[in-house]
């Protein structure tokens, strides 16, 4: 398994169920103890200051279909947010934080599309695809060879032979069990593919980095359309979490894992945002050595799509610390009213955890939907330790029932969104490439609070008392996920 690092086990089992030094708890917390603090220096978390102040505060910078606005017209783009919005200091302090820590613009005149679930999705970036004239950059963790996968190539090929180049950038890891053949038929019919960090060194241009995963899931069209969030290709997907057949008895609860439809969130987007998701797409090829791409229109020129606010931000193990790790903590800082979380994979750090906490305490409303079942046993016990700190603190926790969810969203005071690929735990912040699209807005805001709201009432609460008088061997598990959750 790949290394990944943790913070160290406590000195309690989680619940508050001090042990004896001589029993078997104590002895795998010791075990536990000993090999984190032994992995402790070998990655960590930059610390981020949201009140950090600037001596010279770089205004927000806007982007809109022609160039950069001027500073009087994104000041009142920006004032037109706000007043639309409830009454909340996010843009006060959020907007000049994230603006020196991200660098990137916010973009204009966006159109932005929210997807649930595997076929609307699908269906969505197929239409793109058939509709494509110039050249499609796609961008993946996982690319099964399956019936979908299959689709995706056969759409792919077909569009590379009418002229249309395809570049395709897949992850070593995530396409592990994918056949080289599957890719060759890629590659034999003129579509550049690039394998991202190769797990066999002798096939790597850019350094031997194999714990360095690319987790971005990004299609970019002609430079016009670009699709982004968790959704990988594969057929798992193949069956969406809002059909008929995930309704009955109870949305499922007891289903195996394997049998659940998965849950996941995309987006569609349209409009100058697309160039820096693209740019992004082209950072990467260029970094990991690809062949050089063929000459198109990657950057034609964009007429305004929609009224939405957006700005990509991309993550990497190269930057000084996570991009989209320094944004969220910016924006959890600055909630006033409401703070809504769901993520698939919930590991944070402590200072994520702090953040949270520090929200509740100043009577922000907190919640958090995490999933019941899981594709990552070890992840999902680990994160269940920060289970019983969140709820003594106020926050309220939901298992998401009758899916397998893979979401990765936020929605803030209403008026602040996120979707994208990078999930709470460290490999997302510390060892993955990601990409996020931040959304502003109570318009969007209200989609996704409609969705946050839907997710919900499939979900069952954990309270503090029922999470207090849980089995010794779900303890016992949390404490074998956290161990572990350095390897994964």
């Amino acid at each position: 398994m790949l290394n990944r690092c943790h913070d160290t086990a406590t000195s309690r089992v989680p619940g508050g169920c001090h042990m004896s030094l001589c029993s078997p708890w104590s002895l795998l917390r010791a075990a536990s103890a000993l090999s984190l603090a032994l992995l402790l220096t070998c990655c960590t978390l930059t610390t981020i200051a949201p009140e950090m102040a600037y001596s010279n505060p770089t205004p927000v910078k806007i982007d809109g279909t022609h160039g950069p606005l001027s500073a009087e017209r994104s000041k009142a783009i920006l004032d037109r947010l706000k007043a639309g919005g409830v009454q909340t200091n996010i843009f006060d302090l959020h907007m000049a934080i994230e603006e020196a820590i991200v660098g990137s613009p916010l973009s204009l005149d966006n159109k932005v599309e929210l997807l649930q679930d595997g076929p609307a999705t699908y269906q969505s970036m197929f239409t793109a695809i058939d509709a494509a004239r110039d050249h499609i950059n796609m961008e993946t963790y996982i690319l099964d060879d399956d019936e979908v996968g299959q689709r995706f190539a056969a759409a792919l090929i077909a569009k590379q032979r009418k002229g249309v180049q395809v570049n395709l950038i897949r992850d070593s890891v995530g396409t592990l069990k994918t056949p080289s053949e599957f890719f060759k038929r890629l590659t034999d019919a003129g579509i550049k593919v690039l394998e991202f960090n190769p797990v066999n060194p002798a096939t790597a241009k850019a350094g031997w980095e194999v714990n360095q995963r690319d987790h971005r899931k990004l299609l970019i069209v002609d430079g016009h359309i670009a699709f982004l969030g968790g959704i990988n290709i594969s057929g798992v997907y193949s069956t969406g979490s809002l059909s008929q057949r995930s309704k009955d008895k109870k949305d499922k609860k007891d289903k195996p894992d394997d049998k659940l439809p998965w849950r996941d969130t995309d987006l569609r987007l349209e409009g100058s945002v697309v160039a820096e998701l693209q740019k992004l797409f082209i950072e990467t090829w260029e970094k990991q050595k690809g062949q050089p791409l063929a000459k198109r229109h990657y950057f034609p020129k964009i007429k305004p799509k929609g009224k939405e606010v957006v700005r990509a931000i991309g993550s990497s193990p190269d930057d000084p610390y996570s991009l989209i790790y320094a944004t969220l903590i910016s924006a959890l800082h600055s909630a006033q009213t409401e703070i809504l979380l769901t993520n698939a994979y919930f590991a944070p750090d402590q200072q994520f955890l702090a953040e949270l906490k520090e929200a509740k305490a100043r009577g922000v409303d907190v919640k958090l939907i995490v999933p019941s079942s899981t594709d990552s046993w070890l992840v999902f016990h680990a994160g269940r330790t920060r289970y019983t700190e969140l709820l003594e603190a106020g926050v309220k926790i939901y298992e998401r029932r009758g899916a397998l969810l893979h979401v990765k969203t936020a929605v803030i005071d209403g008026v602040w969104s996120t979707v994208g690929s990078t999930n709470l735990d460290w490999r997302s912040f510390v060892h993955n490439q990601e990409v996020n699209a931040v959304v502003l807005g109570t318009e969007f805001g209200d989609k996704m609070r409609a969705v946050f709201a839907a997710d919900q009432a499939k979900s069952d609460e954990i309270t503090l008392d029922e999470w207090r008088h849980r089995s010794l061997k779900v303890r016992a598990m949390e404490l074998f996920g956290r161990l572990w959750l350095y390897w994964l």
